[in-house]
Protein backbone atom coordinates (compact mmCIF):
# COMPACT_ATOMS: atom_id res chain seq x y z
CA UNK A 1 0.00 0.00 0.00
CA UNK A 2 1.75 3.55 -0.78
CA UNK A 3 2.04 6.02 1.66
CA UNK A 4 -0.44 8.57 2.44
CA UNK A 5 0.95 12.58 1.26
CA UNK A 6 0.44 15.67 2.44
CA UNK A 7 -0.18 18.28 -0.13
CA UNK A 8 1.59 21.84 0.55
CA UNK A 9 -0.46 24.45 -2.17
CA UNK A 10 1.47 27.45 -2.23
CA UNK A 11 2.04 30.33 -4.78
CA UNK A 12 5.29 30.55 -6.88
CA UNK A 13 6.34 33.84 -5.95
CA UNK A 14 9.48 35.53 -3.64
CA UNK A 15 7.67 33.71 -0.28
CA UNK A 16 8.23 30.11 -1.87
CA UNK A 17 10.27 29.34 0.79
CA UNK A 18 7.93 30.37 3.36
CA UNK A 19 5.92 26.77 4.87
CA UNK A 20 8.61 24.69 3.00
CA UNK A 21 9.94 23.59 6.16
CA UNK A 22 7.30 23.25 8.27
CA UNK A 23 5.18 21.15 5.39
CA UNK A 24 8.74 18.48 5.58
CA UNK A 25 8.74 18.54 9.41
CA UNK A 26 4.95 17.88 9.59
CA UNK A 27 5.73 14.99 6.79
CA UNK A 28 8.18 13.39 8.72
CA UNK A 29 6.64 13.29 12.43
CA UNK A 30 3.29 11.74 10.39
CA UNK A 31 4.75 9.33 8.12
CA UNK A 32 3.93 10.83 5.02
CA UNK A 33 5.54 11.60 1.87
CA UNK A 34 5.13 15.15 0.22
CA UNK A 35 3.58 16.77 -2.95
CA UNK A 36 3.88 20.53 -3.75
CA UNK A 37 1.99 22.84 -5.69
CA UNK A 38 3.46 25.79 -7.22
CA UNK A 39 0.65 28.33 -8.04
CA UNK A 40 1.00 30.68 -10.69
CA UNK A 41 -2.13 33.28 -9.81
CA UNK A 42 -3.50 33.96 -13.62
CA UNK A 43 -5.29 37.42 -14.02
CA UNK A 44 -8.27 37.67 -16.72
CA UNK A 45 -6.16 39.91 -19.47
CA UNK A 46 -3.23 36.52 -19.45
CA UNK A 47 -6.09 33.95 -19.52
CA UNK A 48 -7.08 35.87 -22.70
CA UNK A 49 -4.36 36.58 -24.51
CA UNK A 50 -3.41 32.59 -23.78
CA UNK A 51 -7.15 31.96 -25.31
CA UNK A 52 -6.09 34.14 -28.51
CA UNK A 53 -2.79 32.74 -29.00
CA UNK A 54 -3.87 29.00 -28.91
CA UNK A 55 -6.44 30.25 -31.30
CA UNK A 56 -3.50 31.64 -34.11
CA UNK A 57 -1.71 28.49 -33.38
CA UNK A 58 -5.24 26.36 -34.15
CA UNK A 59 -5.88 28.90 -37.85
CA UNK A 60 -2.08 28.16 -38.58
CA UNK A 61 -2.88 24.41 -38.67
CA UNK A 62 -0.90 23.58 -35.89
CA UNK A 63 -3.54 22.40 -33.39
CA UNK A 64 -0.77 19.90 -31.15
CA UNK A 65 -0.01 22.97 -29.95
CA UNK A 66 -3.12 25.05 -29.40
CA UNK A 67 -3.66 22.23 -27.27
CA UNK A 68 -0.83 22.24 -25.09
CA UNK A 69 -1.65 25.78 -24.50
CA UNK A 70 -4.81 25.52 -23.51
CA UNK A 71 -4.56 22.23 -21.27
CA UNK A 72 -4.36 23.33 -17.74
CA UNK A 73 -2.79 20.29 -16.48
CA UNK A 74 0.05 20.17 -13.49
CA UNK A 75 3.59 20.69 -15.22
CA UNK A 76 6.08 18.44 -12.80
CA UNK A 77 8.93 20.72 -11.62
CA UNK A 78 12.09 18.83 -12.11
CA UNK A 79 14.92 18.07 -8.63
CA UNK A 80 17.16 20.02 -10.96
CA UNK A 81 15.19 23.49 -10.64
CA UNK A 82 16.90 26.42 -8.50
CA UNK A 83 13.85 27.23 -6.53
CA UNK A 84 13.55 23.66 -5.16
CA UNK A 85 17.08 21.93 -5.14
CA UNK A 86 17.78 22.97 -1.38
CA UNK A 87 14.28 21.31 -0.95
CA UNK A 88 14.08 18.55 -2.51
CA UNK A 89 18.06 17.64 -0.84
CA UNK A 90 16.56 18.49 2.77
CA UNK A 91 13.37 16.08 2.25
CA UNK A 92 15.78 13.12 1.19
CA UNK A 93 18.20 13.64 4.25
CA UNK A 94 15.03 13.46 6.05
CA UNK A 95 13.80 10.44 4.29
CA UNK A 96 10.41 12.37 2.53
CA UNK A 97 9.69 11.11 -1.02
CA UNK A 98 8.91 14.57 -2.30
CA UNK A 99 7.32 15.79 -5.87
CA UNK A 100 6.81 19.25 -7.16
CA UNK A 101 4.22 20.65 -9.64
CA UNK A 102 3.39 23.91 -11.11
CA UNK A 103 -0.20 25.10 -12.66
CA UNK A 104 -1.94 27.84 -13.14
CA UNK A 105 -5.35 29.65 -12.33
CA UNK A 106 -7.47 29.63 -9.19
CA UNK A 107 -6.40 28.06 -6.11
CA UNK A 108 -9.14 26.16 -5.25
CA UNK A 109 -9.17 24.96 -8.85
CA UNK A 110 -5.63 23.78 -8.74
CA UNK A 111 -5.88 21.83 -5.25
CA UNK A 112 -9.23 20.16 -6.68
CA UNK A 113 -7.62 19.18 -9.90
CA UNK A 114 -3.87 17.75 -8.65
CA UNK A 115 -6.45 16.06 -5.86
CA UNK A 116 -8.46 13.99 -8.82
CA UNK A 117 -5.14 12.80 -10.40
CA UNK A 118 -3.79 12.14 -6.66
CA UNK A 119 -6.08 10.25 -4.68
CA UNK A 120 -3.28 9.60 -1.69
CA UNK A 121 -3.56 12.98 -0.72
CA UNK A 122 -5.22 12.89 2.47
CA UNK A 123 -4.30 16.40 3.96
CA UNK A 124 -4.36 20.12 2.09
CA UNK A 125 -1.75 22.70 3.59
CA UNK A 126 -1.78 26.02 2.53
CA UNK A 127 1.56 28.27 2.57
CA UNK A 128 1.38 31.30 4.28
CA UNK A 129 1.06 33.47 0.92
CA UNK A 130 -1.85 31.42 0.18
CA UNK A 131 -3.74 30.96 3.55
CA UNK A 132 -3.74 35.01 3.72
CA UNK A 133 -4.83 35.47 0.02
CA UNK A 134 -7.53 33.09 0.57
CA UNK A 135 -8.79 34.23 4.07
CA UNK A 136 -8.99 37.72 2.23
CA UNK A 137 -11.79 36.70 -0.03
CA UNK A 138 -14.91 35.44 1.82
CA UNK A 139 -16.03 34.11 -1.30
CA UNK A 140 -12.60 32.31 -2.46
CA UNK A 141 -12.40 30.86 0.87
CA UNK A 142 -15.94 29.28 0.99
CA UNK A 143 -15.48 28.00 -2.34
CA UNK A 144 -11.97 26.30 -1.38
CA UNK A 145 -13.10 24.70 2.11
CA UNK A 146 -17.03 23.38 -0.03
CA UNK A 147 -14.83 21.88 -2.92
CA UNK A 148 -12.17 20.51 -1.22
CA UNK A 149 -12.54 17.11 -0.29
CA UNK A 150 -9.63 16.52 2.42
CA UNK A 151 -8.70 18.94 5.96
CA UNK A 152 -7.10 21.99 5.14
CA UNK A 153 -4.31 23.25 7.21
CA UNK A 154 -3.44 27.18 6.80
CA UNK A 155 -0.41 28.69 8.07
CA UNK A 156 0.15 32.48 8.91
CA UNK A 157 3.91 34.09 8.82
CA UNK A 158 5.01 35.00 12.38
CA UNK A 159 5.16 39.02 12.76
CA UNK A 160 8.13 40.71 11.97
CA UNK A 161 9.99 41.33 15.35
CA UNK A 162 9.72 45.13 16.13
Amino acid sequence: MAKKQLLLATFDDAHLREGLSYSLELAKTLGKDLQVLLVKPKSLSQGFEDLMAAVTFAEEADPETAKEMMSSGDRKVERGDVRLSAFFDDCREAGVAVEAYEADGKIAAAINGFIRKAPMVDMVLLGPTVAATVKSSAREFKKLVSTVSRPVVTMVRNPDPA
